[in-house]
C-alpha cells in the first residue's frame, strides 16, 4: 500500500507543462506551500553536495536563505570543507526533500559568490550568539576538545561585549548556485513518479519529462 500523494498545485487537470515555462515561478509555488505545512520542520533544508579537487564527492545540509532568478543562496565559511571545494571547482548540486508532501527538487549548476553588501547584511540579521560562534569556528578543521571552542567564545564575548556591533568575518560569506538544470519530482503511486525538467539554453528553459 502505497502513501496518499498530495495533490500538486502546480499540475492542475489539463494543464500544458509549457505553461509554467518559468522554473522560479514554479519553486516559488512549491516552496511557499512547503513553508505553509506545519508538518515540515525545517523546509529551508537541503542537501548540498559539492567536490575535492579529484572529483571525491561530499554532501551535507545546508539551509536555503534567498532564491530569486539568480540563484539559490546559502552562507558558510569560506575555508570549509564545502568552502575551499566550491572555490577550487566552481559545480555543485542541490535537493530539497520534503517528504510530507512527496516531493522533491532537484537543482544543478554553476557556482558563484554573493556580494559582499548582501553577506554583510545577512551576517547582521544573524541571532548574536550565531555572529559570535561564526568567529570562534575554524570549521571542518579538526577540535582538541570542547574547551578550547569555549575558550574563544569567551574571549569573543569579552571583547565585543553586549553593545559592540560584530562584523562579518572576512572568511564568511554565501554562494549562489546558479542552475543550469531544475528536476521538480512529485511522487506517484507504483513508482509512476512525475519528474519536470527545466535546462537552461542562450534561448531560455527547455522544458521536458523524464521516465520516473
Amino acid at each position: 500500500m502505497t502513501s496518499p500523494v498530495r495533490p500538486d498545485p502546480t499540475r492542475l487537470p489539463g494543464m500544458d507543462l509549457r505553461s509554467l515555462d518559468d522554473p522560479f515561478a514554479r519553486f516559488g509555488l512549491w516552496w511557499q506551500d512547503a513553508k505553509d505545512d506545519a508538518r515540515i520542520g525545517e523546509p529551508a533544508a537541503m542537501s548540498l553536495a559539492t567536490a575535492d579537487a579529484d572529483g571525491r564527492p561530499s554532501v551535507r545540509i545546508v539551509l536555503l536563505r534567498g532564491v530569486d532568478p539568480r540563484g539559490f543562496v546559502f552562507f558558510t565559511n569560506f575555508e570549509s570543507r564545502k568552502g575551499r571545494e566550491l572555490q577550487a571547482r566552481p559545480q555543485a548540486a542541490l535537493c530539497f526533500h520534503w517528504e510530507q508532501q512527496h516531493r522533491q527538487v532537484r537543482v544543478d549548476g554553476e557556482v558563484v559568490s554573493v556580494d559582499d553588501a548582501d553577506a554583510d547584511a545577512y551576517f547582521a540579521s544573524r541571532p548574536r550568539d550565531s555572529r559570535l560562534s561564526a568567529w570562534a569556528s575554524d570549521q571542518s578543521r579538526p577540535l582538541d576538545d570542547e574547551a578550547t571552542l569555549a575558550a574563544r567564545l569567551a574571549e569573543l564575548e569579552t571583547l565585543y561585549g553586549d553593545d559592540k556591533p560584530i562584523p562579518r568575518p572576512p572568511f564568511w560569506g554565501g554562494f549562489r548556485v546558479v542552475p543550469r538544470v531544475i528536476e521538480f519530482w512529485q511522487e506517484g503511486p507504483f513508482r509512476r513518479h512525475r519528474r519536470d525538467r527545466y535546462e537552461r539554453t542562450p534561448s531560455g528553459w527547455r522544458i521536458g519529462q523524464l521516465f520516473p
